[in-house]
């Protein structure tokens, strides 16, 4: 009897027991802590971003801070900041995206031309106006150049990509094909020019962060951010498409047609970068592969804004290293570049040995 009313007491109070745990939902809220616990890499690689942005903006300030003269050096640094920044989103982004397309970790978009395209607009730029080219910089010039690497992409990968035995295989053997082509017109080119000329042509041949100029931001950070929104609405269909052609066409995706819209994203990003500091080859190569190290799983949703994030440390880093400890913020893309290509170097002798 006395049972009998101890559990109808107990029924009556439950809030006198203790509950079990209650384990959230999948897919349901979760608080901060548990979402920087799973992300832990991209909130590093975030935090440490902000402090060298900060420290880019107001290191080595001579003015006094909070005066007049300081926010003047700080607003005139802000457009580097706003280039190495959008150098950063273009590489790391155009990079996983045709690592994606390709299914090959140890490509880099400048296998299809773009940059050889780069080298070869410029030279002829200056072969044909001579030294009149200096004075023809500006938003008209920045524009035809980009609209002649998204136009070249668009005609050829979708000619490519048209017929029945269209495959990735040929896509790059013909990149390769005209990436040489246009380098050897480029030479010749730069043979028949008078030193001036080619003291002109190769500066603006060597990517410098200090070209950037604060007039195209506005225009190359608008369309950044367009293209950056179209990849993130994307992103499970890029998931899809990095299983392969035959896992992706029988999963309902259009391949063909998802393959082409990468690449020409890729064209508009390496386009946008070159506008800004010139080639860059190596730089995006670099940083995908070390935000490849620290993903959990290969979801775009992860990689992405890790790549970016290492991006921007990377770029952020070595030009406050090479500025303000080495004097030498000239060599910023050079380093940058080395370590690519001795990274590069590094796994494909890795993967061939084995």
């Amino acid at each position: 009897m006395r049972s009998a009313e101890r559990r109808r007491e107990l029924a009556a109070a439950p809030g006198d027991r203790p509950e079990p745990h209650a384990t959230p939902a999948r897919g349901g809220p979760r608080s901060p802590l548990a979402w920087c616990g799973e992300h832990r890499a991209l909130v590093v690689v975030g935090c440490a971003a902000v402090v060298l942005a900060i420290a880019i903006l107001v290191y080595g300030n001579p003015a006094a801070p909070g005066s007049d003269g300081f926010w003047i050096i700080v607003r005139s640094r802000l457009a580097s900041l706003g280039t190495i920044v959008l150098v950063s989103v273009c590489q790391a982004v155009a990079t996983v995206l045709f690592h994606t397309a390709t299914a090959n970790r140890i490509l880099t978009p400048s296998i299809l031309g773009f940059d050889a395209l780069y080298v070869l607009s410029q030279t002829a730029l200056i072969f044909v106006f001579g030294m009149a080219a200096v004075g023809m910089e500006g938003i008209p010039k920045i524009i035809a150049q980009s609209l002649l690497m998204i136009s070249f992409a668009t005609l050829l990968y979708g000619w490519l990509f048209s017929g029945k035995r269209a495959n990735l295989h040929l896509l790059l053997l013909v990149g390769v094909v005209l990436g040489i082509g246009f380098g050897s017109l480029s030479t010749f080119m730069q043979r028949l020019l008078t030193p001036s000329e080619f003291d002109v042509l190769s500066a603006r041949l060597f990517g410098s962060i200090g070209r950037g100029n604060p007039d195209y931001l506005p225009i190359a950070g608008a369309i950044v951010a367009i293209v950056l929104i179209v990849v993130w609405r994307r992103r499970r269909v890029f998931d899809v498409i990095a299983l392969g052609r035959d896992v992706a066409t029988g999963l309902g995706v259009a391949y063909r047609r998802e393959v082409v819209l990468i690449l020409v994203t890729v064209a508009v990003l390496i386009s946008v970068s070159a506008t800004m500091v010139g080639p860059m080859t190596f730089f995006g190569f670099l940083v995908a592969t070390i935000a490849y190290q620290f993903t959990r799983e290969d979801r775009h949703a992860e990689t992405l804004p890790l790549a970016i994030g290492v991006a921007l440390v990377t770029l952020l880093g070595a030009t406050f290293v090479l500025k303000h400890v080495f004097a030498a913020a000239g060599l910023v893309t050079v380093i940058i570049e080395f370590a690519g290509g001795l990274l590069f170097l590094v796994i494909l002798l890795r993967k061939g040995l084995r």
